[in-house]
């Protein structure tokens, strides 16, 4: 019999002798379907976080920081830059005819979470005429927007799902002051969703803000219009701006926070594998020790150790791979789609839902797989190396 045909034979009965081992079997296929499950859903989370950062910038839409500043919070416009931020070439102008750009601040305040019962920071933006207008994403789902010089608010639909007390018609206490909802907003896949907007002279007036900004978003003609505009910021020097389209800020933004899940997810997958290894080489072990006498036998008719080494490294592999399918399926009926909020670099929840893709999947197979190649080798070379007269 040739070898390969020596090999296929052994992998056969190795594999149909599963159910002999069923419960130690069942063990190492378990653990490792933990493991597959929780860095999926660890990946999951930073994968959905990343595409709702990623989503939300236009590439024709300009946001204006102060220079230096990374994230809203830390920035600071003056009412005469706005000004100047308007005469630029390429903006896109409204139907009455003036140009469409929206200087906005963002505060912090206290929501409380619907999961836990517990406090956590969202963000209450204010806003001008156009705020709506540079956000091409964004749609009125429920009530009206926002009437202005008064206290009101519109909800992200994100922000609703997460968190209490947001529904239409209800008021909110933000300090001293009590604002009413009237409206909801949706802007799917993006993490406009996970705001509370204001007008923004309200806002200004209510919080002692002045008549400064933070941010400035303007809308181009195209985004081919954005190197004239940069130029045009650069060459006056009372515009000391940082200058970006709002695509590019949104996906810095994703890479930051994206990599910070990842670098908590892959080390608890790496740390909960040892345990998922120990249970395949405990498993693999029994496996050849419980067929001994077979392997023996084998070796002596003229099987190669060679096909004792596959037979074993491939039954090791199958218990990866049906613990691999089986936390996939798992993840992806639990997690999947599902909504979640978390901080964001503004230090506020951003809402989300858990993303299970092919590329997350094929990371989680391949670390279940190493963990069978692992847990197969030793009891192989074991079952390659048996003594066959002394098994008998």
């Amino acid at each position: 019999m040739s070898l390969m045909n020596q090999t296929g034979s052994v992998i056969m009965m190795n594999v149909r002798s599963i159910p002999q081992r069923l419960w130690m079997s069942v063990a190492t296929v378990v653990s490792i379907a933990l493991v597959v499950a929780v860095l999926l859903g660890f990946l999951a989370l930073a994968n959905g976080f990343s595409q709702t950062l990623k989503g939300s910038g236009s590439p024709n839409v300009v946001i204006v920081l102060r220079d230096g500043s990374g994230a809203e919070l830390n920035s600071v416009i003056g009412r005469d830059q706005i000004d100047l931020l308007a005469a630029g070439p390429g903006i896109k102008l409204g139907a009455d005819g003036k140009p469409l750009i929206s200087a906005e601040l963002m505060l912090v305040v206290d929501g409380i979470k619907k999961s836990s019962g517990t406090k956590a920071n969202m963000p209450l933006r204010g806003i001008g005429p156009n705020g709506l207008a540079v956000r091409s994403q964004v749609r009125l789902r429920e009530g009206r927007m926002f009437a202005p010089g008064s206290n009101e608010i519109v909800v992200g639909a994100g922000l609703l799902r997460e968190f209490a007390g947001f529904e239409m018609g209800k008021t909110i206490r933000f300090g001293a002051q009590t604002w009413r909802v009237v409206g909801v907003f949706e802007a799917p896949g993006t993490v406009f969703e996970s705001e509370l907007w204001a007008d923004a002279p309200v806002v200004q007036s209510l919080f002692n803000r002045g008549t400064s900004f933070q941010t400035a978003r303007i809308a181009l003609t195209s985004p081919e219009a954005m190197p004239a505009y940069l130029a045009y910021i650069k060459s006056d020097p009372r515009l000391q701006l940082k200058v970006q389209s709002e695509q590019a800020y949104f996906a810095a933004q994703a890479e930051r926070s994206g990599l910070l899940i990842k670098y908590v997810g892959w080390p608890l997958g790496l740390i909960m594998s040892v345990g998922a290894l120990a249970g395949a080489l405990n498993t693999m072990y029994a496996s050849v020790a419980s067929r001994a006498s077979e392997i023996a036998t084998l070796r002596v008719i003229g099987f190669s150790g060679f096909s004792a080494f596959m037979g074993t490294m491939c039954e090791a592999l199958v218990l990866s791979a049906l613990g691999a399918l089986l936390g996939t399926a798992a993840c992806s009926l639990l997690f999947n789609g599902l909504s979640a909020s978390t901080l964001g670099a503004g230090f506020t929840q951003v809402a989300f839902r858990l993303q299970v893709g092919p590329e997350l999947v094929g990371q989680a197979m391949v670390l279940a797989l190493v963990i069978g190649f692992v847990g197969g080798v030793f009891p192989g070379l074991r079952a390659a190396r048996q003594r066959p007269l002394l098994a008998l």
